[in-house]
């Protein structure tokens, strides 16, 4: 069992369906890999890409670590004051759009390959 896999046991309810389900989505379908880091789970290809962290009120924020410099055609990004990071905030795996955060992770990834050869 991973290390990301004992985070999400010790979630309880709709956060650890959330984080269940993004995991899966993360690794499996755009094949970056996951670790915790600063007791979260972060995910990387390159360099680090993004992570889950658990919010109040149940949640989990998807987050971007070059979140700023996205498009955010999809609107769903939120900076919440930050520089660099935007995420998304989910508290509900039934709000979870998928196509949408497909799109933007994709363009993360892209970020993060052109960012590695500069």
């Amino acid at each position: 069992m991973s290390t990301v896999e004992e985070f999400i046991l010790g979630l309880d309810g709709s956060q650890k369906a959330i984080v269940s389900f993004l995991h899966q989505r993360l690794t499996k379908h755009h094949e970056l890999e996951g670790k915790i880091r600063f007791k979260i789970p972060m995910y990387f290809s390159r360099s680090w890409v993004c992570y889950l962290n658990p919010i109040k009120g149940d949640g989990i924020e998807l987050a971007f670590m070059h979140g700023a410099s996205l498009s955010n055609e999809q609107g769903l990004l939120d900076a919440k004051c930050r520089k660099m990071v935007a995420g998304i905030s989910i508290y509900n795996i039934n709000d979870i759009q998928l196509r949408p955060i497909d799109e933007i992770v994709q363009e993360a990834l892209l970020l993060d390959e052109w960012k590695s050869k500069s």
